[in-house]
């Protein structure tokens, strides 16, 4: 078929490849920052576009013939009737919005009433509890917002020459707090609960559609959300899951049908490819394993990693809870940590550094558990993040998690898989590709983990943990 392009706009760069359509394999790359300081909450979307041109210098895009985006979600850019922005685009996990998320709540009647109504649970960082802190903060804007999109909407937007027709896809609708994938519809009333009034949104078009072609003749893919584009990047299907290793920890599965998790606990996505992606989120990873180096007096996580190994699975009874910032799975907003099992032969630096491993899998593991608990497949689990490279992490998750474990290269998945939604789009507009089957594209490179004859062993590290969790928080995961 050619060649195509994914661009991935994230929090921080612009970054471009250019693929083989039939093959998926890179054929160039490109690279640009976002030309602001630090993380903003607040970024002029104009800068987004600035670090995409960057990036495609130097004929990146020469013979292209189709573009697929995925740019960062929960961020909300606010129009006027005539398109222009109202105030810089609301981005990132804002702190600043927990106070809206809790009105939020409060006004519908409770979590129960969001997870019935959207599939999730208002949080910060989501565009309908921005509309909110909008209209308490600066309700001159509010009142001036016409038209609502998220990046990636507002990116295949501008690319096409700013049409009168706006669109998005499923995967980045699922995540405004006022679409469901559920129903597949919007949830207007929702938009009026948060902003106060009705703005225009964006027709929500199929995985494999394309949003529109340039005068040039290239054709731009729907476009989706950064999580929608790794998944579809990474070639995940049924039986498979991700946990991302990051400060705080996710867990994501395909899932044939939406969930509804009256919990909260379970956010109800939709991928890129007609599926489901329900996922789980806890609070703890990462920032659990860099608190026990700080307190260990160790200057990386190699050298916890290192120090870890020298224990055993178990810890020799030593049970970290990893709560340290509270925790969203279990409900436990307002815990801490706890360290149980302290005897005097447990005692020793490597038996911490040991615990602490064990307690950040022991919590992804149990966020795998209410998907489990839900009917959701888990035969392989993906595992990403710069911490997935660790020894420690390596030789404890397969047993831990009760499934093989895949470990990709590093890659740019996000844009891979916007390339690939390029693909599937150019395929079925000469129809070549069938609109239900995306093309076949190789799958990541990968290290491979078996549990193998560990897993007795790593399902009793679980269960201490258990114990522990239980006596510490009874029923903390209600049915």
């Amino acid at each position: 078929m050619g060649i195509v392009a994914g661009l991935d706009s994230s929090p921080e760069f612009t970054r471009i490849v250019v693929c083989d359509a039939d093959t998926g394999a890179v054929l160039r790359q490109g690279y640009a920052p976002h030309p602001v300081e630090g993380r903003p909450s607040d970024v002029d979307p104009q800068a987004w576009l600035l670090s995409l041109g960057e990036a495609a210098g130097g004929g990146l895009l020469e013979g292209v013939q189709a573009i697929g985006v995925s740019a960062q979600q929960n961020a909300v850019v606010p129009l006027d009737a005539q398109g222009n922005t109202v105030r810089p685009a609301l981005v990132g996990g804002d702190k600043r919005t927990q106070v809206a998320a809790a009105d939020l709540i409060d006004a519908l009647g409770g979590r129960e009433a969001w997870a019935q109504a959207v599939g999730c649970v208002p949080q910060a960082p989501q565009p309908v509890t921005k509309l909110r802190w909008l209209v308490k903060n600066e309700p001159d804007a509010a009142l001036r917002t016409a038209v609502l999109l998220q990046a990636h909407d507002w990116l295949v937007w501008q690319l096409l020459g700013r049409p009168v027709r706006r669109t998005t896809d499923r995967g980045g609708a699922s995540g405004t707090g006022y679409w469901s994938a559920a129903t597949g519809a919007y949830r207007t009333d929702l938009v009026e609960l948060a902003l106060g009034h009705q703005a225009m949104l964006p027709e929500v078009i199929g995985p494999a559609d394309a949003a529109g072609t340039t005068p040039e003749g290239l054709l731009i893919s729907a476009g989706t959300g950064e999580t929608m584009a790794a998944a579809f990047g990474l070639g995940i299907g049924l039986g498979d899951a991700v946990v991302s290793l990051g400060a705080s920890g996710s867990v994501m599965a395909v899932h044939p049908e939406a969930l509804v998790d009256n919990s909260g606990m379970i956010t109800s996505l939709a991928d890129a490819t007609g599926m489901h992606l329900p996922v789980v989120t806890t609070l703890n990873a990462v920032r659990t394993l860099r608190g026990a180096a700080e307190l260990l007096g160790l200057p990386d996580l190699e050298s916890l990693s290192e120090l870890a190994m020298k224990s055993t699975p178990g810890a020799h009874g030593l049970v970290l809870l990893p709560y340290l910032e509270g925790e969203r799975t279990p409900h436990l907003p307002h815990t801490a940590g706890t360290l149980a099992g302290l005897r005097r032969e447990s005692m020793r630096p490597e038996h911490l550094a040991r615990a602490a491993f064990e307690g950040m899998l022991c919590g992804l593991a149990d966020a795998l558990d209410v998907l489990r608990g839900r009917g959701v497949e888990v035969r392989r689990v993906f595992l990403l993040g710069a911490a997935a490279e660790l020894s420690a992490v390596q030789a404890a998750a397969p047993a831990i998690f009760g499934a093989q474990v895949v470990v990709p290269q590093p890659a740019d998945y996000a844009a891979i898989g916007a390339a690939r939604q390029a693909a599937w789009a150019l395929g079925v507009s000469q129809g070549t590709l069938d609109p239900r089957t995306p093309p076949a594209w190789q799958g990541a490179a990968a290290q491979i983990l078996e549990p193998g004859e560990e897993l007795a062993v790593g399902q009793a590290v679980r269960q201490q943990f258990v114990s522990v969790r239980e006596q510490t928080h009874p029923n903390a995961f209600r049915p």
